[in-house]
């Protein structure tokens, strides 16, 4: 594992290691240390080990080198898991002027090339090998590698050392944030990873697995129903989803993959929930990146009120309750001074235990840098205190409140008896939309008069 021994690059290594211990602290992973060969001195060192898994991302070996005789030191990361069915390519653009972007964490693999197309620079795959790094990170090691033989390059030839320095100034430029440019990671693997994808493209390199199989375009059966919509949902959504039905007839038609952009299909039937109305469930599942995902549709007109329904859990057989959240719907809990948006998880069959998981891992997706080992202290443990808290609040330890507020009225919560009156913890309201509510949904300039003429005749 040789490298270079600036002392940048002995700070990032050691934030490495003290990383793997924070992770291991956290999660309780064990870190093993093993003795091992130095390639600078001869003498023997100590190489730590982590098997974890990174935010956002998927399970990694941490590996960190440290020589006691020379201080050599050294980290490299290497994958726990397989070659991906897909390689991968990442696009950041980095404005100039904001050095948080340069913080972003970078997985690199083996076999990823790194690309500044701005600068015509490339770092091959030989030339550097498995890192957990930053962008800022990566441009510096790159920066001081290639200052290692000036020189040597001086002496043998001036211009193009001279040149050489000319590109490092810029390289250097960037790499401080003073100039603006497009970070680029091309991995065949599909193994390499950059943090946060909001200003980030991800391109799925569209490698198409051989012998997949398809229901033809049309409908299916009964006998391929369930088939059907478990193949595009998880167990616990079509477990949900087959309590209130027994689809006679799956309606199947072409689609796109909404991760890769695939040929896919999406499977549809109609079905009616006790208590609420007629929905429509749609799922849909790529065989080539194995995004699944499902959708619950309200079916006929639109209400005229919206509807606000509020249950008081009280005890652990409140978390079984049938939920229905529609698209439309917020979901707000006071006690943990938490408030969806309408369209936040989509539409969902769920339980009251089902929707609250689903918030807790969804939170730890979009946000997982951000809790992580490399987070700043306040940040995570303000997230450690609210995560400790909706725990508690998922083992009943004591009374919430569950409010899903649907301008459409398109959202349900069972009740605990057949009799809905009868149900003191759980109650609703219906309320009249506003204009600005109206406006977002598309129903203030909704112009219905031909569609109705023509029914009525």
């Amino acid at each position: 594992m040789a490298a270079p021994a600036t002392e940048h690059h002995n700070n990032m290594i050691a934030d490495v290691g003290d990383a793997a211990e924070a992770l291991t602290a956290d999660d309780g992973a064990p870190l093993h240390q093993i003795e091992s060969l130095c390639m600078r001195c001869g003498e023997n060192g100590m190489t730590r080990l982590l098997l974890t898994r990174i935010p956002h991302f998927r399970e990694v070996v941490l590996m960190a080198f440290e020589c006691p005789h020379c201080n050599e030191r050294n980290n490299e990361v290497q994958f726990a898991g397989q070659l991906q069915p897909q390689g991968c390519a990442f696009t950041l653009t980095v404005p100039a002027g904001e050095p948080e972007v340069l913080n972003r964490q970078v997985v690199k693999s083996d076999v990823a090339t790194i690309k500044v197309p701005e600068l015509e620079f490339e770092v091959p795959p030989q030339s550097q090998r498995g890192t957990l790094s930053t962008i800022e990170g990566v441009l510096s090691k790159a920066v001081d590698e290639l200052r290692t033989l000036q020189e040597e390059r001086r002496k043998a030839d001036p211009s193009i050392a001279e040149a050489i320095d000319a590109f490092l100034m810029k390289l250097n430029a960037c790499a401080k944030g003073e100039q603006a440019f497009t970070f680029v990671i091309d991995d065949p693997s599909g193994n390499s990873y950059i943090e946060n994808p909001d200003k980030c493209i991800k391109e799925a390199l569209r490698v198409l697995l051989a012998g997949t199989t398809r229901l033809p375009h049309g409908s299916v059966g009964a006998i391929a129903a369930h088939q059907a919509i478990a193949h595009g949902n998880s167990p616990e959504i079509a477990e949900a989803l087959f309590k209130y039905s027994a689809p006679e007839e799956v309606m199947t038609f072409p689609s796109t993959c909404g991760a890769c952009g695939v040929k896919a299909e999406t499977r549809m039937f109609v079905t009616n929930i006790p208590y609420f109305k007629e929905v429509i469930v749609m799922a849909s599942s790529c065989d080539v990146c194995g995004y699944k995902n499902s959708e619950l549709k309200p079916g006929g007109r639109i209400p005229e009120k919206g509807k606000k329904i509020r249950l008081v859990i009280k005890s652990v057989r409140d978390l079984s309750r049938d939920v229905i959240k529609s698209d439309t719907a917020s979901v707000e809990i006071p006690e943990l001074e938490l408030q969806l948006s309408p369209g936040t998880l989509g539409g969902l069959v769920t339980t009251v235990e089902g929707l609250l998981s689903n918030i807790s891992e969804s939170l730890k997706r979009v946000h997982g840098f951000s809790i992580g080992d490399s987070a700043e202290a306040w940040k995570k443990n303000r997230w450690q205190e609210f995560d400790s808290h909706l725990q508690k609040l998922l083992k009943v330890e004591e009374e919430f409140t569950l409010i899903l507020d649907d301008a459409l009225a398109n959202s349900f919560i069972a009740p605990a008896t057949d009799d809905f009156e009868a149900d003191s913890q759980l109650s609703s309201e219906e309320y009249e939309r506003t204009f600005e509510q109206n406006e977002d949904l598309g129903l203030n300039d909704m112009d219905t008069s031909a569609a109705d003429g023509a029914y009525d005749n």
